[in-house]
C-alpha cells in the first residue's frame, strides 16, 4: 500500500512538473491534456486517477509552484539569517542570494504561474484565484517579516512600511520576469533585485537606532 502511494506521488509531481514549463510558455488555456500526456507518456486515466478535472488541475498547478517557490526562498532566508544576527544584513544576504541564482542562469526565468493565472483569470474559479491570490500574499510576508525585523531596530531616512517594502520588491521581480522573457534577457532580475538592495542600503545608510521605548 505504502509503495503504491509512493508512485502515486511521484507520478502526480511528474505530472505537474511537466505541467509548468508548458504553462508558463502557453498559458492555461492553451495548454492541452494531449500535449500533458504526450509530455509524460501516461494515459487519460492515469491522468484523472490524481486530478478529478481542469479545476482540481488548476489548484494543484498553483500549490505546486507555492511549495517550490517558498521552500527555494526559506532555504536562501536560513541560510542568510545562519551568517548574521543583524536583520539588514541578513537580508541584503538573503537578496544576494536570489540574485547569484538568477545569475547562475543562462536563459532567462520561465515566469510565474500566479502571474499567468493572473492574466487569464477568467479560466478559474473564485477558489483558484484566491489561492492565487494568497500565494502572492505568503510571499510579500516572508519579505515583510524581515522588513518588520530591520525597522525595529532603524530608523529610515525616508518613510517607509514593512508592507510597501515587500510589495515593492514582489513588484520589482514579478515585473522583472515579464522583462527578462521579453528581452531574452537572462539577467535582468537579477539586476533589478540589486537595485532594491542598493535602495534598502541607502534608506538605512546611518545604521540610526531606534529609540529604545519610554517608559
Amino acid at each position: 500500500m505504502a509503495k503504491a502511494l509512493a508512485k502515486g506521488r511521484v507520478t502526480r509531481e511528474r505530472i505537474l512538473a511537466a505541467a509548468q514549463p508548458m504553462v508558463l510558455r502557453q498559458g492555461f488555456a492553451g495548454t492541452s491534456l494531449d500535449d500533458l500526456l504526450k509530455a509524460t507518456s501516461l494515459t487519460k486515466g492515469a491522468f484523472f486517477h490524481h486530478f478529478g478535472g481542469k479545476a482540481e488541475f488548476a489548484r494543484a498547478l498553483a500549490e505546486h509552484y507555492r511549495g517550490n517557490h517558498l521552500a527555494l526562498f526559506e532555504k536562501f532566508a536560513a541560510e542568510a539569517d545562519t551568517a548574521s544576527e543583524d536583520p539588514l544584513d541578513a537580508t541584503l544576504a538573503f537578496l544576494k542570494s536570489f540574485e547569484a541564482f538568477v545569475e547562475a542562469r543562462t536563459t532567462p526565468l520561465a515566469g510565474c504561474i500566479y502571474a499567468a493565472y493572473a492574466y487569464q483569470s477568467r479560466q478559474f474559479d473564485s477558489e483558484v484565484q484566491t489561492l492565487v491570490a494568497n500565494g502572492l500574499k505568503s510571499w510579500e510576508a516572508l519579505y515583510e517579516a524581515r522588513f518588520d525585523a530591520i525597522l525595529a531596530r532603524y530608523k529610515p531616512k525616508a518613510p517607509a512600511t514593512a508592507a510597501e517594502l515587500a510589495e515593492m520588491i514582489v513588484a520589482i521581480v514579478e515585473g522583472g520576469l515579464i522583462l527578462s522573457r521579453s528581452y531574452g534577457d537572462a539577467h535582468l532580475v537579477a539586476r533589478q533585485s540589486r537595485q532594491f538592495r542598493n535602495y534598502l542600503g541607502l534608506l538605512f545608510a546611518d545604521r540610526e537606532p531606534r529609540p529604545a521605548p519610554q517608559g
